[in-house]
């Protein structure tokens, strides 16, 4: 549970973080986190465990793990697109739609079982989720595209039998050489502002930096995928888009409909529903391991 807190938790503060990388556009943001995310993880990797374990990956896992890391990569674009738009209630829709993805996954091909308080919470942030999509007035393309990415991904990571950085090395690996291209490309182009255009060393800094908070929270995120089921996993990422929301209301001066704000309202009133079943399942579970 507290791996899966942290990863939401650094998430909910990326809203402030991206703006910063301007005027790289979202495809150069993108690649940037493609190659320094693995310089990252691969820094890690050698002061650790090594990489004698890339050679023992089969071919039918490396299909997945390449699965996982383009969800990811449209899921990465995605956001990035939204928040230097001006759209994070948009991105914070999208975020309030996966948890329903993800268990929609968990019962239906993890054969994952919900307790009647679960089918409960699930429902009222069906409501909610119907509420905030009416609200929007127009299909919330953005916002099913970060939801149906990022729990398919969770998805895979379910079935990855690797650790959480040998997992991310991995994927990175395979996307990396990408945006190595596609910087290549910029550079041919005059367009690429970490070399180019006198933004200056704290620009290419903070480009390096999205390597580190790129990995940070997906490093958590994967070991809390490990240890916690779909369901559970789908429904902690509520954190994440309240406090996208704030953001986009507080700092970002997103005008926000009243039908929004009720449907903020009856997330909330689902995830506490969620809590309370969580901690009443905690308890009883304790009874009986004392009583046997």
């Amino acid at each position: 549970m507290i791996w899966g807190v942290l990863a939401y938790l650094m998430w909910g503060f990326f809203p402030a973080f991206f703006p910063l990388l301007r005027p790289a556009v979202p495809m150069e943001i993108l690649a940037h986190r493609f190659v320094w995310t693995l310089a990252f993880v691969v820094v890690v990797m050698a002061c650790t465990t090594g990489f004698r374990w890339a050679r023992r990956i089969p071919l039918s896992l490396w299909l997945r793990i390449t699965a996982a890391a383009v969800l990811i990569a449209g899921n990465w674009g995605l956001y990035i697109y939204a928040v230097n738009n001006d759209h994070v209630a948009d991105a914070a829709l999208g975020y309030f739609i996966n948890p329903l993805v993800s268990v929609l996954l968990a019962v239906l091909v993890l054969r994952e079982r919900l307790r009647a308080l679960q089918w409960v919470s699930v429902g009222i942030a069906g409501v909610a989720v119907v509420i905030l999509t009416v609200a929007l007035g127009s299909p919330p393309v953005v916002s099913l595209g970060l939801a149906l990415s990022f729990a398919g991904y969770g998805l895979l990571k379910k079935r990855v039998p690797l650790t959480p950085l040998q997992s991310l090395t991995a994927e990175t690996a395979v996307l990396a050489p990408i945006g190595v291209l596609f910087l290549a490309w910029l550079q041919t182009q005059g367009e690429n502002t970490m070399l180019q255009g006198g933004h200056g060393v704290s620009h290419a800094l903070l480009l390096i930096t999205a390597g580190a908070i790129t990995a940070l929270p997906l490093l958590c995120f994967a070991r809390a995928a490990h240890e916690l089921s779909l369901t559970s996993l789908g429904m902690l990422q509520y954190l994440t888009p309240v406090m996208q929301m704030l953001w986009a209301v507080l700092v970002v001066g997103e005008h926000i409909e009243p039908a929004r704000w009720v449907g903020f309202a009856i997330i909330w009133v689902a995830l506490l529903v969620f809590i309370t079943d969580t901690l009443l399942h905690a308890r009883r579970t304790n009874r009986l391991r004392r009583i046997s």
